[in-house]
């Protein structure tokens, strides 16, 4: 008989160094946007070169994250993370050593890449070292830790380019993880202890590859498609993408009848909530995406705002996330379920219509005082929506699916954000050709609310109600892919 788990002496000292490494991961992904004025400006950047610094980090770590879960179960958790940590902290230094475009977009790929070897260990180290009843009051405060990240990720980054330390301008956005990733790593090194599944696992490197192929030929003619006239290729591209995820759901399918270990259990496609629920995934975070990257090209280029100015402008947006997180945590989505995801895409669709109004009416002279309500009602409803999306996605599917169908989800949140940022980006840079910055943010921001009502029509499909917590913190321990966001969500 297995003893109980009593839990690890430094227990709480290890989840203070997984929740470092989770902030350093979300500052990394927030603070970048409000850099990409200055990285324009120094490396002469075009348009294609900041969607893919931005979108290209998002998706190396999508694509990554469907393996590194899988890994750190085979090989240990710990050697993981510390991979992770090591090369995400040296990639974050050349990155802020970029000295062209091309570059900085490699780099930022490779800092992706190591990403999404650190950060899927977290979930497995945690439960391992807490005892089952200690679990809720670490995620509990796992929520908290994320949102001030979040909140403060734009001020973090306005303030770095402002400040221009060292003459280094937007360089400093980067530099920061390095003290960040060099404490990490002596953190885990001292006190996080090795873990792995007890089951024997292998990894699925052909469906990994198939995923991989589907997500570039998809994200790269979105981005390159503009400049390059959207040429055949492009088109060709996209639709190779759908082909390639055929034979993803081929592989997958043809793998568990064999009995090895698929990266997705296939069934979870066959119930209409969860493809409902992973559509709403991907379109909600690539509308997210585009919120975070437009306006804040057009507060520094157009409007000249300084670095700090525009970091400051989207604190409203982020405490309306919090805001509206807590509600629908703690309360209204427990006790009402699939009706406050719709009542939350309808407050995310006012909220964006009023700050088009916004920028339409003030024209040149918009204040940051002109946007908070209208940023501040915005977050609100993501926050509404986001908060109980993954466990009512999760009662779609059966119990032993759960740990394979979050993993699913983490990993299609990330794509969400590489589409959001080459489509949102393009239809910017697209307008901005033969128009003002005004217009150009104003159409970006239309195609952002028919995003929010694309959510409210996918919505009926799903459950009613969510899973309940205690049976997502025992679910997935064997997942391929990390499931942090079915206990606390990294927007």
């Amino acid at each position: 008989m297995q003893p109980p788990n009593t839990g690890h002496p430094r227990r709480w000292l290890i989840l203070f160094v997984i929740l470092a490494a989770e902030c350093m991961d979300l500052l990394d992904a927030t603070i970048v946007n409000v850099a990409t004025p200055s990285i324009r400006a120094d490396l002469h950047a075009g348009a294609s070169a900041l969607q893919w610094t931005v979108g290209g980090y998002a998706l190396a770590f999508s694509v990554g994250l469907v393996t590194g879960g899988r890994l750190g179960d085979i090989f240990g958790r710990r050697r993981l993370f510390l991979i992770g940590a090591a090369g995400f902290t040296l990639a974050s230094m050349a990155c802020g050593l970029a000295s062209s475009p091309g570059t900085l977009i490699a780099f930022r790929l490779v800092q992706g890449a190591f990403g999404a070897l650190m950060i899927p260990q977290g979930l497995g180290v945690i439960k391992e070292v807490f005892p089952a009843d200690e679990l809720p009051k670490a995620f509990g405060i796992w929520g908290p830790v994320m949102g001030l990240a979040a909140v403060f990720g734009p001020i973090v980054g306005g303030a770095l380019v402002s400040a221009n330390l060292f003459d280094d301008a937007w360089r400093s956005v980067f530099f920061v993880n390095l003290p960040l990733g060099l404490a990490g790593i002596l953190g885990a090194y001292r006190v996080m202890p090795e873990s792995r599944s007890p089951r024997k696992l292998t990894v699925d490197f052909g469906g990994a590859a198939l995923f991989t192929v589907a997500a570039v030929l998809l994200v790269y003619p979105l981005i390159q498609g503009r400049e390059s006239g959207w040429p055949i290729w492009a088109f060709v591209s996209m639709a190779a993408s759908g082909a390639a995820l055929v034979l993803f759901a081929f592989h997958e399918r043809r793998r568990a009848a064999r009995g090895r270990d698929p990266l997705v259990v296939p069934t979870v496609f066959s119930k209409p909530g969860y493809v409902s629920g992973a559509a709403i995934i991907l379109v909600l975070f690539s509308s997210m995406a585009g919120v975070l990257l437009v306006p804040t090209l057009y507060f520094q280029i157009a409007l000249h705002y300084s670095p700090i100015h525009s970091g400051l402008t989207l604190v409203p947006w982020a405490l309306g996330m919090s805001i509206g997180a807590g509600l629908s945590g703690g309360w209204l989505g427990p006790k009402y379920g699939r009706p406050v995801i719709q009542g939350g895409s309808v407050v995310l669709f006012g909220g964006v219509l009023w700050m088009v109004e916004a920028i339409h009416s003030n024209g040149a002279s918009l204040t940051s005082w002109d946007l908070a309500p209208a940023e501040l009602l915005l977050g609100i409803g993501i926050g509404l929506l986001i908060a109980p999306l993954f466990s009512i996605i999760l009662a779609a599917v059966n119990d032993e699916e759960v740990g394979s169908a979050s993993g699913v989800l983490n990993a299609i949140q990330q794509l969400g954000s590489a589409v959001g940022v080459a489509v949102i980006g393009t239809v910017f840079f697209s307008v901005l050709s033969h128009s003002g910055f005004q217009n150009a943010t104003e159409r970006s921001l239309w195609v952002v609310a028919g995003i929010s009502l694309l959510v409210l029509v996918l919505t009926p499909l799903l459950p009613k109600h969510g899973r309940p917590e205690e049976e997502l913190l025992g679910a997935g321990d064997d997942s391929p892919i990390p499931r942090e966001a079915v206990l606390a969500d990294r927007s």
